[in-house]
């Protein structure tokens, strides 16, 4: 029974925490752009449409190019990912899908998926990504 609390327990946290985590990361791709570095890991994996960049520094040159956008999220699911995958680290699996509309381009529908790791700072739980996988769905 205990270990059935803590997984309905994981699986809320793992869904409201994609949910923020989601809400925050679309606002500064679309108006803050500059601001998504602090979203990601040193050591993160950015794969968009098949082009890959490692490290924040990297996936930001990369987002910068991109044309001025605006994203609607159509569903949003989460799922905890289990200790022994994470190696004792909480992590949470988000996947999105929606439709994006660059400046001078018409929308497109895509999907996204994250996988966020918890960082514990002055009794505060944040998340950063660790993998970030975006795809047009043509």
């Amino acid at each position: 029974m205990a270990n059935e609390v803590e997984l309905t327990f994981k699986a809320d946290q793992a869904c409201q925490s994609g949910e923020e985590f989601c809400k925050l990361y679309y606002e500064y791709f679309d108006k803050k752009r500059k601001l998504l570095s602090k979203l990601y890991t040193q050591t993160a994996t950015f794969i968009w449409n098949g082009n890959t960049s490692v490290g924040p520094e990297a996936i930001c040159k990369f987002q910068d190019k991109l044309p001025v956008s605006e994203h609607t999220v159509d569903c949003l699911d989460t799922q905890p990912v289990t200790d022994t995958v994470s190696k004792g680290q909480i992590s949470i699996l988000v996947t999105t899908a929606g439709s994006v509309k660059f400046e001078g381009n018409r929308p497109k529908t895509f999907t996204q998926n994250f996988l966020l790791s918890s960082t514990e700072a002055a009794g505060k739980t944040s998340w950063k990504v660790i993998s970030d996988t975006f795809r047009f769905l043509e």
